[in-house]
């Protein structure tokens, strides 16, 4: 898959020094990481190309692993799929009876990772929606009795992050978290707009105001987390 080169996506992950990277990697992360995910990650990496950045890091994987496992989760919501690293990573984590509602508009890529979905046996946790990801929770919404989830994911369109937020105040139980990914945005948010390369500004501003918003929401137990390219975890309290 070929891309112009000035709308690259930078390498995932604020931790700037590569050799610290590469300790985290080889000496935590990679020895624990599940060998269907293994395989996953590579599989990406082969036919995306450079959009494999897309998928969370793996460290970032055996954290929100653990973060389920702590929370004893069984039911989740996942926005934004992808080829599934995040999914298969949260299916390994839930319960057998855990249930995971998974909303992407391209089906193509998930259906890519769901052979190796299907080889590590979770893939029947998992109830695929293709859709627009505010149309898909607009419908959650409207179902009677509303559903109610222990744990959300947010990992698709940065610009409708505040929309998806509010929405999900209403799915995701009082106590339950809400994951929002890419918070850091390769450590753009820091920078000022005019420094951001021109393909990245129009995320940067989102997140950015996403942050204020969060930092300042009474609803809401907030943790920014910097793992990966940042995670922002926030506790419902009302």
């Amino acid at each position: 898959m070929e891309q112009d080169m000035e709308n690259l996506i930078p390498s995932k992950g604020i931790l700037k020094n590569e050799e610290l990277k590469k300790y985290i990697f080889e000496t935590t992360a990679y020895p624990r990481e599940h060998e269907e995910l293994k395989k996953l990650r590579a599989a990406t990496v082969l036919k995306y190309g450079n959009l494999s950045e897309m998928e969370v890091p793996v460290d970032e994987g055996h954290f929100l692993s653990m973060l389920l496992k702590m929370m004893n989760a069984k039911n989740t919501l996942e926005l934004g799929v992808f080829t599934g690293y995040s999914l298969l990573t949260t299916a390994l984590a839930l319960p057998e009876d855990g249930r995971i509602t998974a909303i992407d508009i391209d089906k193509e890529a998930y259906e890519m990772g769901l052979e190796f979905i299907k080889n590590a046996g979770v893939d029947h946790k998992i109830n695929f929606i293709q859709s627009d990801g505010l149309q898909a929770l607009d419908k959650l919404l409207s179902e009677n009795p509303k559903p109610e989830f222990d744990f959300a994911f947010v990992d698709a369109d940065k610009p409708n992050y505040v929309n998806a937020h509010e929405r999900l105040m209403k799915l995701v139980k009082v106590g339950g978290i809400i994951a929002f990914d890419n918070t850091l945005w390769f450590g753009f948010v820091a920078e000022e707009e005019e420094t951001v390369p021109v393909h990245m500004r129009v995320n940067r501003n989102a997140l950015v105001e996403l942050n204020k918003r969060l930092a300042s929401d009474p609803r809401i137990e907030v943790s920014q987390v910097s793992i990966g390219d940042g995670v922002t975890l926030c506790r419902r309290l009302v």
